[in-house]
């Protein structure tokens, strides 16, 4: 069936009304839901997998680059990890109906906050059929209903995914309608969704910058803008060789298509000499292409098998999201800052160094959602911080910042319990 500006209206209606029944579920009855959403995905792998094999053969003959197909990729170790992230939601605490900040006045009135689900939540996304999945089972557990629309790479996938979890929380007595999919990639269906601030209590893109500032200029509903990660590692002069190779291999190969991926190597000039070389060889073993500022090419142009080029003005500021990093000298940590601050996104930073102080001033003075001491960016996600899976990474301020888990798919009111008090 055509999906039409209708049809997700009707959507809509149907996600809001599942949300109030939702809004009352037990923790015990979500939690089965997600149970049953993590057994779906191990039991039905083949089914999702041959999906995922016809949205990569269509992408592969549309041309699209192999950080995109990766994007796209699942398979039977990315969907375990799926289910796990799952039964991770499933053991954290729920946030529905938290009573926090009480305190009683002069006057006798206990005053402080509940905490409650947003309502419904609605994303926009690209590539990652993951997204599918750790959306609507976050929504679930913090009681909101949701709406989902992935793009045209991964439709085949997604429609399948999502059919499972409809399934899953409908055998667990929950509202199936508290997982809308919109099964047309038509970008039209894109500018209604928009519109449905009737319904959709919040939006989340997930995509590149371009698509990301269109849906926070034409939403009619508060956005949580982010998932662009110009991210930076910077080597202090007192770095540690041994984790300045490990922690910049990490950040930048062990998956360079995701947005905590390293895109600049900040070096300081009194280590750059050792420190430079040593990450080099290691990084050239992986493909790395490097592209160097002139202090930086001076030192690793001359040596064998690494794959390096002069750095073009663009070079800064660019998320590569492949096996592409800039490289760069610089004199002090004063330096690193001011470059961060200019070319950074707000995503993830880090710095690797001995020095107390220097580690302090970069976590007081970069301004960024998630600010690292001796740690790779990698680690930026809701499932290593602790919060089972993400809606996203917000790199804005309001009313959340970095990954988004379950209480920031949350609101709050305000509770006031009297003894009969009225106010003169």
């Amino acid at each position: 069936m055509t999906t039409t500006a209708e049809s997700i209206l009707v959507q809509g209606k149907a996600a809001r009304q599942a949300a109030k029944a939702l809004a009352r579920c037990s923790t015990d009855q979500k939690n089965r839901a997600l149970e049953n959403v993590a057994t779906a995905l191990l039991e039905h792998q083949q089914e999702v997998l041959e999906a995922n094999e016809k949205d990569l053969q269509v992408s592969r003959d549309m041309g699209l680059s192999e950080s995109v197909l990766d994007r796209i990729l699942l398979n039977s170790q990315r969907l375990e990890g799926m289910a796990r992230d799952v039964r991770n939601i499933a053991a954290l605490p729920d946030p529905v109906g938290e009573v926090f900040d009480m305190g009683t006045r002069p006057n006798g009135l206990l005053i402080g906050k509940k905490r409650v689900p947003l309502g419904v939540v609605g994303s926009i996304y690209e590539n990652r059929p993951n997204v599918t999945v750790d959306i609507s089972a976050l929504c679930l557990k913090s009681g909101n209903g949701c709406i989902l629309r992935g793009g045209k790479e991964a439709i085949n996938s997604n429609r399948v995914l999502a059919g499972l979890i409809q399934g899953a929380i409908g055998e667990a007595g929950l509202p199936r309608d508290a997982v809308q999919f919109v099964d047309d990639p038509d970008r039209k269906l894109v500018e209604s969704m928009l519109r449905m601030d009737q319904y959709i209590d919040l939006m989340i893109p997930r995509g590149g910058a371009e698509f990301i500032r269109y849906v926070a200029e034409k939403a009619t509903m508060p956005v949580v803008a982010g998932g662009v990660g110009v991210c930076h590692t910077y080597l202090d002069r007192a770095a540690d060789l041994e984790k300045a190779v490990a922690i910049a291999y990490n950040a930048k190969v062990q998956r360079p298509t995701v947005c905590n991926a390293l895109d600049t190597l900040l070096v300081h000039s009194e280590v750059a000499a050792r420190h430079l070389p040593a990450v080099a060889r290691q990084w050239a073993q992986a493909g790395v292409e490097m592209r160097c500022d002139r202090r930086a090419l001076s030192i690793l142009g001359p040596l064998e098998e690494l794959n390096v080029k002069a750095a073009a003005p663009e070079d800064w500021g660019t998320e590569f999201l492949s096996l592409v990093a800039g490289v760069k000298v610089v004199d002090s940590l004063d330096q690193a800052l001011e470059h961060i601050e200019s070319y950074g996104s707000g995503h993830s930073e880090a710095i690797v160094t001995e020095d107390y102080g220097a580690a302090m001033r970069f976590l007081d003075e970069v301004d960024a959602a998630a600010v690292f001491v001796n740690a790779s960016t990698y680690f930026t996600d809701g499932a290593q911080f602790g919060l089972g899976a993400e809606v996203g990474i917000s790199t804005q301020k309001f009313h959340a910042r970095g990954p988004m888990g379950l209480k920031e798919l949350t609101s709050y009111k305000w509770i006031v319990l009297g003894s009969g008090q009225v106010r003169t």
